[in-house]
Order: structure tokens, then sequence, then C-alpha cells
């Protein structure tokens, strides 16, 4: 990218209903799950710890993530903006689909990465679009901030902020509950 990246920390939300029932969101929504909140919690006590000061927290504007923001910059005194640029994929005809539905339906789809295969739904965003909005966001970036997004979304960000190619999404580690800090290049996995 070339751009210096500011000091990060990013969060995926918590666990959701449809998280549970293996349903795919993307742009829909799904209430959090006790545990979800749960996880938010988590994760605002894990930053109460280690951020240097009253650090912006960005979040996807989408109600799940917003939830888990919330519970994060109310609970830390920091202010909060949606940011749209932080929307998990767009999955066009598979919103609101069971994956073992869309792997009955067409199973040479969803191939062996667990990720990339998302790519791939009917009418949905490509790897190169959600790049461009990733690369757009960072490059706003005034200083250290706190993200808080999505699952595939926060894989292809980290990519990013890391040099490495998207397309290795699979290879970084996920988890809701937990904080990946990024600073200098290298990342460390909170929880």
């Amino acid at each position: 990218m070339g751009l210096q990246i500011p000091e990060l920390w990013i969060l995926r939300h918590g666990e959701t209903e449809w998280n549970v029932a293996g349903r795919l969101q993307g742009h829909l929504d799904s209430p959090l799950t006790e545990t979800g909140l749960a996880q938010a919690r988590a994760q605002r006590d894990i930053l109460a710890r280690i951020l240097p000061g009253r650090v912006p927290v960005l979040s996807s504007p989408s109600g799940r993530a917003w939830r888990c923001a919330r519970i994060i910059a109310e609970g830390l005194d920091l202010p909060l903006s949606a940011e749209a640029a932080l929307r998990e994929i767009d999955i066009g005809a598979w919103h609101g689909r069971r994956i073992e539905e869309i792997r009955a339906a067409d199973p040479a789809r969803i191939g062996d990465d667990p990720h990339l295969w998302k790519f791939a739904a009917p009418g949905g965003e490509s790897m190169e679009a959600m790049v461009a909005r990733l690369d757009a966001l960072l490059a706003r970036l005034e200083g250290p901030t706190v993200l808080v997004t999505h699952g595939v979304t926060s894989r292809v960000l980290r990519c990013l902020v890391l040099g490495r190619p998207p397309e290795e999404l699979a290879q970084l580690p996920g988890g809701q509950g937990v904080v990946h800090h990024l600073r200098d290049g290298r990342a460390r996995l909170l929880g």
C-alpha cells in the first residue's frame, strides 16, 4: 500500500443468533446472543487495559457491530462514529441463507477455503471491490483507531495492513471476543 498505517485495534462483533444457526448475514442483521454481549464486554475490558488514551472508535453501521461498538465506546467514554467501509462483504443472493443450503446446491463453488468462496456469491461483492473500500478507509485514518467490523472484513483489512495478499485471509486468526492489535506491521491477538 505504501501508506503509513496508524496503530489499530480491530474487533469482530460478538456472536449473533445467525452465527449460531450457520446462516449468512452479510448486509443483513441478527441480534447478538448473550454470549455475543459478553464478548463485547470482554473486548471493552481488554481495550481498557491497553488503549493509550481517548482513541476514536469507528464501527460498521450494521446492528450487530454497532451494538458491540456502543458497549465499548460508552463503557470507555470514547468517541464513536459509523463507517460504511467497515460493513461486511455483500453476499448478494446468499444473504440470509444457511451455509449448508449453499453447499448442497453448489458444492464446487464453496471449495476448501472457509472464506474466499463468499466472494463468488451471485450478485455479491468482489475481492477487488472490498480491497478498494478498505484501502480508501486506511488512507483516511489520521491516528490510532479502534475498528469494529465483521469476520471477512476484519481478515481482509488485516491482510492489507500487514502487507499480505488479501487472498490469504484464511491464514489469519479470527475470533469473537478478542482484539487484534496492529502496530508497525505486526499483529498481536489479545484475548
